[in-house]
């Protein structure tokens, strides 16, 4: 299957795909470059808009005010502007477990409410210092820790598993919750996938309508799409080292848009490094919540 290149966009770390079906439109983040960009399916263009600081997750907004964001400092709510200006409002400060940390992966539930698990900026030192927060009704809680960095954010078609993985070397690990969809709980942790028996570490995920789980295997060129027995269905491959995140979106949301990392160093064997790239699995996904808080 051949991955098609739709924005040559050389993001340092692209993440956190959502497809707008109002706009037929796909918006990402570029964590350290601290933008939102969308690409129009309609003819092809793309934009972006310059936040005050590192940008990793999105969602959209149930009540049509933007985006909710996990930033650096806190969450925020984002509100793109037709002059290139990124109107930005503080929803709630976090208390990092120590300096220099930010968010990473992150989406909401079934039911709205926004997840975004925190890591520190030196991921190399592997410090489990990550925490998984939900943020719901103002408030920002904890809910799990012990993270080096937590990704692969993911909820089941009836929102009664939680999918959340651990992207470091030293863990690359998948684990499914059971999750209380009344009070947004997780528990019952166990493994769903020891992704060390497999091409690539874990990174950021999407659930299609038969409830298999998508997971962009870092540093192989490989997505994986996992049946809810957490057995290997199939890989696709794009022509990057580093896909980061994948979700569902097209017309039919029956396309996976997959966004890239571009390393420093050579890239003569992968000049496409930090591009969104588009397959069509031949599978059908789910629309992304909105953020209802």
């Amino acid at each position: 299957m051949q991955a098609e290149l739709i924005v040559d966009a050389r993001n340092a770390v692209g993440e956190s795909p959502v497809w707008n079906a109002q706009e037929q439109a796909l918006y990402w983040a570029d964590i350290p470059a601290r933008r939102l960009h969308c690409w129009s399916a309609a003819d092809g263009s793309s934009r972006s808009w310059q936040a005050d600081e590192m940008l990793a997750c999105i969602a959209r907004r149930a009540d049509g005010q933007g985006w909710i964001a996990g930033m650096q400092s806190g969450i925020f709510q984002l509100q793109p502007q037709q002059d290139g200006s990124l109107q930005t409002t503080a929803l709630a400060g976090v208390e990092h477990a120590q300096a220099e940390m930010r968010f990473n992966d992150g989406r909401c539930d079934r039911q709205g409410r926004f997840w975004a698990g925190s890591m520190c900026l030196d991921m190399a030192a592997g410090v489990p210092a990550g925490v998984l927060y939900r943020f719901a009704d103002g408030r920002l809680s904890a809910q799990l820790d012990g993270f080096i960095v937590p990704n692969g954010l993911g909820f089941s078609p009836d929102g009664r598993t939680l999918y959340l993985s651990d992207s470091h070397p030293d863990v690359q690990a998948i684990w499914a919750f059971d999750y209380d969809t009344d009070n947004g709980e997780p528990h019952n942790r166990r493994l769903f996938v020891d992704m060390r028996q497999h091409l690539g570490r874990p990174d950021g995920a999407a659930i299609d309508a038969d409830g298999c789980y998508w997971i962009c295997g870092n540093d192989a060129g490989l997505v994986h799409r996992f049946t809810p027995a957490g057995k290997l269905d199939r890989s696709l491959a794009v022509p990057v080292k580093k896909p980061a995140m994948c979700a569902f979106g097209g017309p039919g949301l029956d396309t996976l848009f997959v966004t890239s990392i571009r390393p420093a160093g050579d890239l003569s064997d992968q000049p496409l490094a930090g591009g969104v790239f588009a397959l069509q699995p031949g599978v059908r996904g789910i629309e992304e919540p909105l953020f209802n808080g």
